[in-house]
Parts: structure tokens; sequence; C-alpha cells
């Protein structure tokens, strides 16, 4: 489901990388990826996950 809302750590754990990483990327503002704050609460939609993971792919050209 693409729609689907993710919350922090399974963020993290989608993007390969630990949640106190993701802190410091949505924190210091290090990649711009989209995220939904509700209270203390950090939520990430997986859509924008992917996205994110899309525009970090290398495609060598030969």
């Amino acid at each position: 489901m693409q729609d689907e809302r993710l919350p922090h750590k399974e963020s993290a754990a989608y993007l390969g990388i630990t949640s106190d990483t993701l802190n410091v990327w949505r924190c210091e503002k290090r990649y711009p990826i989209p995220y939904i704050k509700v209270g203390s609460k950090v939520f990430y939609w997986k859509r924008d996950l992917d996205a994110f993971l899309e525009s970090r792919t290398v495609r060598e050209e030969v």
C-alpha cells in the first residue's frame, strides 16, 4: 500500500539506517524527506521514503 504511514523507527528500518540517524537528518534538514509530526510522534509516508530512495539511486551509464 503506497499511502502507508510509518512510525519513525519503522521508517528508519525501511531506509536501512538507525533511528538516531534519521533524527539527525530531520533535525539538521540534511535530506528533504517530508514528515508528519503529531505531538512528539513523527511519521513518514512510505511513498516519500520510496521517492527518497529512488532519488539516491545511482545508475551507471555504459
